[in-house]
């Protein structure tokens, strides 16, 4: 029985989504404040964490990224009344895997939340540790270039652990915002252009010229683990 945590200090979403999950088949931990809800993950493991972004104590996108930074794996569903963009783009940043604007269905939030389980069961099986003169430990969140660790950001470890699993196949821009940003709101493929560029100049050799993580023209990126 999977495990999901509920991050939220509304009683009534609280019960609702306790109704929802639980009738699915899912086990509920539910916590109303950030600091019991970052520990409460740690200590459980959860399937997926359901999060609020307003919360006592702790902010949640502080949560969210203190649980990226120590589990890339676990996937972030964020609910929030807030609409402005910006504040959505940046979650990115901290690593949320989706995102919900109250008001909500609970039908389509159990959607998204079953959709981000498959998707980490899925990058979980038999992803290459390295490639070229990079180690990589999705377990400890580090990574080695010729011996030296590089600090990633949690998005740039998900875009890499996507490449990973999904060696010599071109991927469309299209596919990357829709699989390793899984969000609910409009980003352009310049986006991915930006995340792409960070990862060369991180793990390439020559990021001008590379060879791990290479344009195809007219379609977008593939990755190349043996140059």
């Amino acid at each position: 029985m999977s495990l999901i945590l509920v991050i939220e200090d509304d009683p009534r979403i609280q019960r609702a989504l306790r109704r929802q999950f639980t009738a699915e088949g899912y086990e509920v931990h539910i916590e109303g404040e950030g600091p019991a809800g970052l520990a409460a993950c740690k200590a459980m493991r959860p399937a997926t964490v359901v999060l609020d972004l307003m919360l006592p104590g702790l902010s949640g996108r502080s949560v969210c990224k203190e649980i990226k930074a120590w589990s890339i794996d676990t996937p972030v569903i964020v609910l929030s009344a807030v609409t402005d963009v910006a504040d959505k783009v940046l979650l990115l940043e901290t690593g949320a895997d989706d995102y919900m604007t109250k008001p909500f269905s609970p039908r389509e939030l159990l959607a998204r939340v079953q959709a981000a389980i498959r998707r980490n069961r899925k990058k979980a099986e038999g992803l290459p540790l390295g490639f070229g003169d990079v180690s990589v430990d999705f377990v400890k969140m580090e990574i080695y270039k010729s011996g030296t660790l590089v600090p990633l950001t949690a998005h740039e470890f998900k875009l890499l652990r996507f490449f990973l699993d999904n060696p010599g196949r071109a991927v469309a821009r299209e596919e990357l915002l829709n699989d390793v940003w899984g969000l609910s709101f409009h980003l352009t493929t310049r986006t991915v252009d930006n995340q792409i560029l960070k990862l060369r100049q991180k793990l390439e050799a020559d990021p001008a010229n590379p060879v791990h993580f290479r344009t195809i023209h007219g379609v977008g990126y593939k990755f190349v683990p043996q140059a």
